[in-house]
């Protein structure tokens, strides 16, 4: 082990030792146990919200709302830390992620830029699983046009004129991941999108 990944592992094991839980983002957490240390992994479903920056309010209330319903959601301004790779960050996090959230607003189907990559991703990614998978999930966070491509093959839920009625549609979907996601923990669930 290079002197880094020791200095790594002490401080592990300080803060165990000293009562602590340690979480490793979207994996699971360390906690210590009657016989030692153990890792118990995350079973919630990982879902990944992508947006344009102007309906950055929007995305946060959604992650809120996941979170309570006991997901795990991938914010970017709430997961990605400072001077990490942000595009390589992005793209792994939609990988691994069980869903899919695109926030669909007349700005961010307009509008060039990150939005539109982190999209064309999770379409590929989406080209790659089952055809009854449920992956990717267009949600309008206010009346705009669906993309052509987007409206053929993929149901979209509304946010609006009633956000809890349109967060139940998004967690009702997720349920259904949940159960699948049980049943596949012994299997590995990264995508190869490339």
């Amino acid at each position: 082990m290079t002197r880094s990944a020791d200095q790594v592992v002490q401080i592990l094991r300080q803060c165990l030792d000293d009562g602590s839980i340690v979480e490793i983002d979207g994996l699971g957490v360390f906690r210590r146990g009657d016989g030692g240390y153990e890792f118990l992994p995350s079973t919630r479903p990982k879902i990944f919200l992508a947006y344009v920056q102007e309906d950055a309010a929007f995305a946060e209330r959604l992650y809120d709302d996941l979170r309570s319903h006991g997901f795990d959601p991938w914010l970017d301004r709430k997961k990605l830390l400072p001077g990490q790779n942000w595009p390589r960050a992005i793209q792994h996090a939609i990988e691994v992620s069980d869903f899919f959230l695109a926030c669909l607003s007349r700005k961010a189907v307009q509008k060039k830029g990150q939005f539109q990559a982190e999209l064309r991703y999770a379409l590929d990614c989406a080209a790659t699983l089952p055809l009854d998978q449920v992956f990717l999930v267009p949600v309008r966070l206010e009346p705009c046009r669906v993309p052509p491509r987007i409206s053929r093959e993929f149901q979209y839920v509304d946010l609006f004129p009633d956000w809890e009625a349109g967060v139940e549609r998004v967690v009702s979907a997720a349920n259904r991941l949940r159960t699948r996601a049980a049943s596949l923990l012994s299997g590995a669930n990264l995508r190869n999108c490339s």
